[in-house]
Formats: structure tokens, sequence, C-alpha cells
């Protein structure tokens, strides 16, 4: 299959009205009752990436001033304008002023806005309060934690959680459909296992997948994230509970050299087993600090072979606990 279209799935399918953002019911049925009413307040959305946050306020956009909304709308990413600068000028230049020919407040919409500096969010709270008359403002971020409290307290704040497996699975399979690309069960449970709840990644993976493999399975979902298959993780855990540590080296040195994946990769695949195995809490508790500090280890980019190493031998410090306790 070649997918002709140059449009990420991400955006070609991204909601246009409220009514299309399925998830969040309660927030969007707020958020259309305060727009009902004219009592739109500024707004702050915050959650993990991919949740929807961008397209519920972009739809809100849309409704509020239809055709319009190029004038009356200014969308900015904080991450890249964060400075005090762009408060200052573009932003208080553009909620200074109300347009002739429509008597509704503009909306600034600052995406990633935890990523403003300090006195860039202090400058704002101010701009804030000085043009409420003419402007909303809806500031989105991930982090809801880096943004001042004196800028929280002047907006209502919605939380977007992530997106459960069963709607995700549900879209995919209509986008699917669409597209017509072939698909398997387990292709799709992989698709859904690797987005974590983020739509957007989920789309460009699927979008990824169907240009490279032309089918949605497992293997070429896993083999395009270029992330371990469970199988691999199961052989891979296997070696680490019972081979001896030397071999357990090598075998998952050998796995990283022909799959082509990373140790942090591996080390988050991990993760879970570890909870199902029986063994002491106190045993498990060291194991998992362990594996969290090599995971600390490689993101400061420390060599992947020593930290190899030190994973096989948090696992050996794990079996010889498990066999003190039971003896």
């Amino acid at each position: 299959m070649v997918v002709t279209s140059e449009t990420p799935w991400s955006e070609k399918y991204r909601p246009q009205t409220l009514d299309e953002v399925a998830f969040h019911k309660d927030i969007i049925d707020t958020i259309k009752k305060l727009l009902n009413e004219n009592q739109l307040p500024h707004l702050l959305l915050y959650g993990p990436p991919g949740t929807g946050k961008t397209s519920t306020i972009l739809a809100l956009a849309r409704q509020m001033y239809g055709p319009g909304a190029a004038n009356m709308v200014l969308e900015l990413n904080a991450s890249d304008d964060r400075g005090i600068g762009i408060v200052r000028n573009e932003i208080q230049d553009f909620a200074g002023t109300r347009s002739i020919f429509n008597n509704k407040f503009k909306l600034i919409i600052l995406d990633e806005c935890d990523a403003m500096t300090r006195d860039a969010q202090m400058a704002l709270r101010r701009v804030m309060e000085k043009y409420v008359r003419n402007a909303r403002f809806c500031l989105i971020c991930n982090f809801v934690s880096k943004i001042i409290p004196a800028l929280q307290s002047r907006c209502t704040r919605f939380r977007f959680q992530p997106l459960p497996p069963s709607f995700v699975t549900e879209r995919l399979t209509s986008i699917c459909a669409l597209e017509k690309v072939p698909t398997t069960p387990e292709g799709l449970e992989a698709l859904v296992q690797l987005g974590e709840g983020d739509m957007r990644r989920v789309l460009n993976l699927l979008q990824s997948v169907v240009m490279s493999a032309g089918e949605v399975s497992e293997v070429s979902a896993y083999t395009c994230a270029g992330r371990p298959l469970p199988a691999d993780i199961e052989s891979a855990m296997h070696w680490l509970l019972n081979e001896p540590l030397t071999a357990a080296m090598e075998k998952l040195t050998d796995l990283q050299r022909s799959k082509g994946v990373a140790l942090v990769d591996i080390l988050q695949a991990l993760h879970p087993f570890v909870f199902r195995i029986g063994m002491p809490p106190e045993v498990r508790i060291e194991l998992v600090r362990s594996l969290a500090s090599v995971e600390h280890r490689l993101a400061f980019g420390t060599s992947e072979k020593l930290q190899l190493g030190a994973v096989v031998g948090a696992f050996a410090a794990a079996k010889a606990g498990i066999v003190a306790s039971a003896s």
C-alpha cells in the first residue's frame, strides 16, 4: 500500500468542532455552557501530550468566530516565543486593540506555556488583568506546576487525562477503515500500547507503519517504533533471572545488536515484569531503585555497555536476595 497524502494523519483527523472532540465530555460540556452564556473565562488546559488540549481550543475558536477566526485569534507556541519581549510586544499589541467589525473578545492561545520564563509569566499576568475586556487567554501546558500561582488563579483549569485504550482502539479502527489499511488485532493493540494514551503519537506511528510496511502488525509496529517486541522482553527477563551473569550479559548484548534497540527501551519494558514476579518487598524495592538509577544515568549519556552490566548486576543481587529470604 502506498500513502500519497502529504497531510499528517494527526492533522487530517484532528477534530474540527467541539462535538467532534469525543473524549473529555465533562470538559467539553462545561466549555460549551460557558460559551453559550457568553461568560468564557481565561482557560488553563493541562495534561499529557496528545490528549486533545490544542484540538479543543482550536475547535472552540472556529465555533466562536467562524470564517473570521484568523483576525480574532492569536496562536503562539510559548516554547519558541517564551521571553518577556513577546508578552510586551506582540501579545500586548494584539490584546490592546478591538476589532471594528466584530464586538466579540479576541482569543490568545499560548501553547506549551510551561516553557515561558518566570519574568514573561509575571508580565503576562498584568496583561491578562489590563485587557480582560478585549481578550481572553487560553494557556496550554503539560506541567501545571511550572505555571506561577498568580496565572493559575486567573484561569479556570481543566485537566486532560491520557486517553483510555478502548477509545484509542475505536478511533484507530475507524481511521484504518477510512484509509483502507490492512490491520491485525495484535497490530492495533501494539499501537495502543506504544502510544500510551497520546493520540497524536499513535496516529503518527500508524502513518509511519503504513508507509514503511504497508500493513499494521505487531512486528511492524514495534519495528517502526524502534522498541523491543514483547517476546524479546520475555526472553530478556528469563535470561536475567535464570542465566549466569556473564551469559545474561552476552545474550542481552546480542539482542541489542540484532534488533537495534536501546537499553533505555528495554529497561522501560522490563519495569512492568518486575511487579509480576513473586519476590520479597524489600528485594523488589531495591531492584526498582537500581533500575531507576540506571535509567537516570542513561539520560545523561553514560556508556550503555557499562549500564547494561549494572542492570545484570541488579538482577543478580535480586536473585541472591530471593534465595536468602527463602532460606
